[in-house]
């Protein structure tokens, strides 16, 4: 239903960009790039509407609820760094075609307010607690050519550093940001 993710600066939209035609051979190549903190399904969404199956819940409500839910476990939360730091590949990723291939993110205070969310609302298994690896996907599956995705991994550029003062509910089925939650 949602993503809490972490709003990417221009420079991280750039050098997506950049390494967008080394690319070639994946089946999907992203085109919009996200940083996930934590998944929202329904079963996640706070039982506040009365009357109202979850299930059934309308979206702004639905999101009027989680985001209500979210302001007390974010409260606290001072703004933290991020630092995206090379390029990396999942060869055998939890779910979905193989290889997944993305931007490798080092951040300490995302990784404890992933912990956070998970505690209050359960990890999804396999890519969430302690599984969680903070990345920002480029491409994935697909037969790309013999070497492409060494040479990509391979790849330097400076890390690009930034520090995150808000989180943004994100709307996978309209592909926009929904809300947007201050630190």
């Amino acid at each position: 239903m949602f993503s809490l993710n972490v709003p990417l600066p221009p420079s991280v939209r750039r050098l997506a960009t950049d390494l967008h035609p080394k690319l070639s051979g994946f089946d999907r190549v992203r085109r919009r790039h996200t940083l996930v903190c934590k998944r929202f399904g329904v079963e996640d969404v706070p039982d506040r509407v009365t009357g109202v199956d979850r299930a059934g819940l309308p979206k702004p409500d639905a999101l009027a609820a989680l985001r209500d839910d979210l302001r007390p476990l974010l409260a606290g939360i001072d703004p933290f760094d991020v630092a995206v730091t090379g390029i990396d590949v999942f060869d055998a990723p939890a779910s979905g075609s193989r290889p997944v291939v993305y931007l490798a993110v080092e951040s300490d205070g995302l990784v404890r307010l992933h912990r956070r969310l998970c505690a209050a609302y359960g990890a999804i298994e396999g890519i969430e607690g302690d599984r969680f690896i903070p990345h920002v996907t480029l491409a994935r599956g697909g037969n790309p050519e013999p070497g492409v995705v060494a040479d990509l991994v391979a790849a330097e550029f400076d890390p690009i550093r930034w520090r995150v003062h808000a989180l943004d509910a994100y709307d996978p089925e309209f592909r926009e940001v929904a809300a947007t939650i201050d630190l």
